[in-house]
């Protein structure tokens, strides 16, 4: 499969999006923000949690979906978080196929989980289960099927999963 040439500038669009419409469906007030070192503001309504958001998204190509992502060095998300009075945050979102993953993790937590030198964060199943018991973690699985074309409506037997577990 080749993907476009605009494809990874699409894919960082799209995590961005996608940690937007999950912490806005979930009561966040958010904002897509361009500032160097977070992507996204998010906060509660009450004022009780104050998060600043860098996002990395991957898109995997078929057979590669288990594989890590090199985590980015997510250091110049403190200096807006800490201007802005925000916690700093990791999104790693990535888009395995038939299931899209969004793990959202405090900076000082994904600091100690990512594996070393080469920051590695792990797509195993023992790792993901990990992740998904880890109370620090929150996290969402988007499950999706595809077509054998794309459509502009799905038709009435094409049902979307949609699984969300916020922690």
């Amino acid at each position: 499969m080749k993907k476009s040439s605009r494809h990874s500038k699409i894919t960082g669009d799209f995590g961005e999006v996608l940690v937007l419409y999950w912490l806005s469906k979930n009561g966040y007030e958010c904002a897509w923000v361009d500032h160097i070192g977070i992507d996204v503001i998010a906060i509660k309504k009450d004022g009780s949690e104050r998060m600043g958001i860098s996002v990395q998204c991957r898109s995997c190509y078929p057979g590669a979906e288990t594989r890590s992502v090199t985590v980015h060095e997510f250091e110049k998300a403190r200096p807006p978080c800490d201007l802005f009075e925000l916690i700093p945050h990791g999104a790693i979102v990535v888009d395995g196929g038939d299931v899209i993953r969004c793990f959202l993790v405090p900076l000082d937590h994904l600091e100690t989980i990512v594996r070393g030198k080469t920051r590695q964060f792990l797509m195993t199943e023992p790792f993901l289960k990990k992740c998904r018991d880890d109370p620090k973690i929150r996290f969402f699985e988007l499950a999706w099927r595809t077509g054998s074309s794309i459509e502009t409506t799905a038709p009435p037997s094409s049902k979307k999963e949609v699984l969300i577990h916020p922690h």
